[in-house]
C-alpha cells in the first residue's frame, strides 16, 4: 500500500446517478481509496439536473463539494488543488476544457484526465466538438486514465501525446453486489440510459426474444426512452433505478443482457459498469460482441456473446439450469479475483506512483541549467 495520499476529483456528478453511470464508478473508487487511508475530495458542478434528482447523501464517499462558477471553484478550492498529490479531472465536467486549464495551472502535484467515455471523447476530438477536452491539454495530463484499454491505449500517447495513458475500469463493490435470495421474476433483463446507438441492440437482443416467446417475461430498467418506442407486452418498463436497488435487480433476473455503444464496439477493451455488477451477482450474462471481451470473461464459460435473437430465445429458454448457474458463479469468481473497486484503487496508486517518477524524470533542474550556462533554463513537466 503507498503512503496516504491527497486526491481531488473534479467529475461529472456524484450526488446523482440519473441518467449518470459515472456516479457508480466514482463512488466505488473513492471508498476503496479511502478504506487504504488516502483522503478524498470531490468538486462537482452544481447543476440543476443532479441537483433534482439526488441520491441518498448517506451513500456518498469521501468529502463532497459543490461549486457554482469557474470563479467559485478557483476561490474557494485553488488551494486544495495545489496542495493534492493527485488531482484528477473527468470527462463530460461542464466547462471541462476551461477546468482542465485551471488544475494544470493551479496542480503542484501530478494532474490526471479520467476518461469514463474514451472512445466517445476521441469521436469528438476527431469531429472538434469535444466540450470538455481539447488536444492542446492532453500533454499537459501527466496520466490519462481510461475506461477503454487495448490500442487505444497507444493510440492517446502516439497521436495526442499523453506522457502516461493506462486503463482504469470501472469495477463492483462485492459488498454491494452479490447473490441474495430474491424471487426470480425475469427471464432476461437490461438496463441502461437510453441512447440511440443502443437501441437497435436492444430491439435485436431482447425486443425480438421478448415477441418470439410469448410465455417469457422480460425488464428494462432505465430514463430517458422516447414516448415512440414500442415496447412488447411481455417487456415491462422501470424509469430509474437508485443504485441501492441495482442489486435485486440482477438477482430478479434468470439472464441479463449487456449492451455497448458503438463508439466503445469500434474501440474494443471498453466494459461497462454494469456488466462486472451482474457479474458479481452471479447473473449470467449475455452480451453483444466486441473486440477485448475476452480479456474480461471467457466467452461460453463465464459469459454468453449473442449474435441474434434467436441466440438469446435459446439460452434463456432452454438453457440447463445447472450450466446457467455455472456460468454465473464463474464470472462472479473472475470479479473477485480481478474487477473489485480494491483492484482498481490499487491500480491507481501503482499509476500515480508512475506518472509522479515520470514527471521527476523529465525535469530539468534550473539551478543545473545556471551551472551549464544555459541561459532561460527552466524545469519541464508533464501535468503540472
Amino acid at each position: 500500500m503507498s503512503a496516504p495520499l491527497d486526491i481531488v476529483v473534479l467529475g461529472l456528478s456524484l450526488r446523482s446517478s440519473w441518467g449518470n453511470g459515472h456516479a457508480t464508478t466514482y463512488r466505488a473508487l473513492i471508498e476503496a481509496l479511502g478504506e487504504r487511508g488516502h483522503r478524498v475530495l470531490f468538486l462537482e458542478r452544481d447543476m440543476p439536473w443532479y441537483a433534482q434528482n439526488q441520491d441518498a447523501p448517506d451513500s456518498l464517499p469521501g468529502r463532497l463539494e459543490v461549486y457554482a462558477s469557474l470563479d467559485e471553484l478557483d476561490d474557494r478550492h485553488a488551494d486544495a488543488v495545489a496542495q493534492a498529490d493527485l488531482v484528477i479531472v473527468g470527462s463530460y465536467v461542464p466547462d471541462g476544457i476551461a477546468v482542465g486549464e485551471w488544475a494544470q495551472s493551479v496542480a503542484r502535484g501530478v494532474v490526471a484526465f479520467y476518461d469514463i467515455d474514451t472512445p466517445v471523447t476521441l469521436a469528438r476530438l476527431a469531429r472538434e466538438d469535444c466540450e470538455y477536452l481539447h488536444p492542446r491539454l492532453i500533454p499537459g495530463y501527466a496520466l490519462y486514465l481510461s475506461f477503454t484499454g487495448g490500442p487505444t491505449l497507444q493510440k492517446l500517447e502516439r497521436e495526442y501525446r499523453a506522457p502516461l495513458a493506462r486503463p482504469l475500469y470501472c469495477s463492483a463493490d462485492p459488498r454491494r453486489y452479490g447473490p441474495s435470495p430474491e424471487n426470480v421474476r425475469f427471464d432476461l433483463g437490461y438496463m441502461g440510459t437510453y441512447s440511440d446507438d443502443r437501441q437497435p441492440g436492444l430491439e435485436r437482443l431482447l425486443f425480438e426474444p421478448a415477441r418470439a416467446w410469448s410465455a417469457g417475461y422480460f425488464v428494462v430498467a432505465g430514463p430517458q426512452y422516447p414516448a415512440g418506442v414500442r415496447w412488447p407486452p411481455n417487456v415491462h418498463r422501470i424509469e430509474h433505478l437508485a443504485p441501492d436497488k441495482h442489486r435485486r435487480f440482477y438477482n430478479e433476473q434468470r439472464f441479463t443482457l449487456n449492451l455497448t455503444r458503438a463508439d466503445m464496439v469500434a474501440a474494443g477493451w471498453s466494459p461497462s459498469v454494469r456488466l462486472f455488477e451482474a457479474a458479481a451477482c452471479a447473473t449470467p450474462i449475455i452480451s453483444d460482441a466486441w473486440p477485448g471481451l475476452e480479456a474480461f470473461f471467457v466467452p461460453g464459460q463465464e459469459i454468453l456473446i449473442a449474435r441474434s435473437g434467436s441466440d438469446v430465445v435459446r439460452w434463456i429458454r432452454d438453457m440447463p439450469e445447472a450450466r446457467r448457474r455455472r456460468i454465473g458463479e464463474a464470472a462472479r469468481h473472475r470479479v473477485l479475483n480481478e474487477h473489485t473497486a480494491a483492484h482498481r484503487a490499487q491500480a491507481l496508486e501503482r499509476y500515480f506512483a508512475e506518472a509522479a517518477a515520470q514527471r521527476r524524470r523529465t525535469r530539468v533542474p534550473a539551478r543545473a541549467g545556471r551551472d551549464r550556462g544555459e541561459a532561460g533554463a527552466a524545469p519541464v513537466a508533464s501535468g503540472a
